[in-house]
């Protein structure tokens, strides 16, 4: 029975996005929808461990959130809490389900709905984790570092805000494209990140989110083809998924950059992904912004036989440029480890001082550290690490595996 509600659960999550883009375009209330769909896959994992998924998951699904929002504006309206002229209602009686390529341009309305320039930034980025990755407040709460409480009223405000400003729920016209295109980009980069680097589970990555993600990026792509950014988002996207067949090893386990078996990586991938670079390249006349930076790290990853024939000073140079165009605590981290790759730990070492502390930066430091054979330090900052932020399953066994071999040889430093 569990192995059941496991499959509901797992279906109702990768349809749940797209029926509530659909459901929001028909009603154009947020919480309306969210609601009926909330309600909808309730239904589903009563009715589903029962009788099995059916053939049609997502047209059972959309029918069903279509007549639960039909009986929330019904309730509505019998509360007498909100007038509605009728017109909601005829539209959610049509039985017609929609196609793929409606229910892709209806995500990407929600994009641009979500990343609404009147919206303040963390705004933005909270009601797209919420609307678009299904995160909860205290999920979202963790990744602004604020709290469930504040997240919570975030996202009512700007589903009021939403509604009373009538933010029309579209992909805009050529000439708002500037003003809310990065946000965008940036929406779906996250949903890739969030799924590349799970901050919890049993898993070391979310098979389904990150090929969300690239779906959003390549629809995106088909609808600006000559816009420079999204071009880049879509190559950095498939370059850094090439490598995924390689990241965990059978038994599910971290496999670090440099014991991977490069033979597993997606040449498919990387080919597409190098090229989309250049093209995205050549449209922005060689000035590159944070994503071809990005994207060209990962080429220089990619391009290469082995992990010894990495280009380092190259790799460094990139992360100099990708620091002054976009510095970000996670940027100048990765800069401090291709720093220690040329062999100049100490300077990685000074360098990570600089930085905020973080459970990742915790664990730089325990392998520079033990670098320099300062193994009891190693085994500290490890342990930090694992103590300052919970990570997956996989990513805390690999850090607990690395904390007890610095201690191994810390041991055997002493006697």
């Amino acid at each position: 029975m569990n192995e059941r509600y496991d499959a509901v659960a797992e279906t109702i999550r990768i349809e749940g996005t797209r029926i509530l883009a659909t459901l929001i375009r028909t009603v154009g209330n947020v919480q309306l929808a969210e609601d009926a769909v909330q309600e909808a896959a309730l239904a589903a994992l009563g009715a589903w461990p029962v009788t099995g998924v059916p053939p049609e998951p997502r047209a059972w699904l959309t029918v069903t959130a279509r007549r639960k929002a039909i009986d929330i504006i019904r309730r509505e309206q019998a509360r007498g809490t909100k007038e509605r002229d009728g017109a909601d209602l005829i539209e959610l009686t049509k039985r017609e389900v929609e196609t793929d390529d409606v229910v892709q341009d209806d995500l990407l309305r929600l994009i641009f709905t979500c990343c609404h320039p009147s919206l303040s930034p963390p705004t933005r980025v909270a009601l797209a984790l919420r609307t678009l990755c299904g995160l909860s407040p205290a999920q979202i709460a963790g990744v602004l570092l604020t709290t469930e409480v504040a997240t919570t009223k975030r996202l009512v405000r700007a589903r009021q805000k939403i509604a009373a400003a009538r933010i029309p729920y579209r992909v805009p016209a050529e000439a708002e494209l500037p003003e809310r295109l990065p946000a965008v980009c940036a929406v779906i980069h996250s949903l890739y990140t969030a799924g590349h680097a799970p901050a919890e589970g049993e898993a070391a990555y979310d098979v389904d989110l990150c090929a969300e993600a690239i779906r959003l990026a390549e629809l995106l792509h088909s609808l600006l083809p000559v816009q420079p950014t999204p071009t880049a988002v879509l190559a950095l996207l498939l370059l850094t998924e090439a490598r995924r067949p390689a990241r965990v090893d059978d038994s599910g386990e971290v496999v670090t950059l440099d014991l991977q078996d490069r033979s597993l990586w997606d040449q498919d991938l990387i080919g597409r992904g190098v090229a989309l670079l250049n093209e995205s390249l050549e449209r922005s006349a060689r000035q590159a912004d944070a994503y071809q930076l990005q994207a060209a790290i990962a080429a220089e990853h990619a391009r290469v036989p082995s992990y010894t024939a990495t280009d380092w000073r190259e790799i460094v140079r990139l992360y100099d440029l990708l620091v002054e165009v976009s510095p970000s605590p996670a940027a100048e981290l990765a800069r401090v480890v291709a720093i220690a790759e040329i062999g100049d730990v100490d300077r990685a070492l000074k360098l990570l001082d600089e930085i905020p502390p973080s459970s990742r930066r915790h664990a730089v430091r325990g392998e520079l550290l033990a670098r320099r054979s300062r193994y009891d330090e190693a085994a500290v900052e490890l342990q930090q690490a694992l103590d300052t932020a919970p990570p997956n399953h996989p990513e805390r066994f690999h850090r607990e595996r690395r904390r007890n071999h610095f201690r191994d040889l810390a041991d055997l430093t002493k006697t």
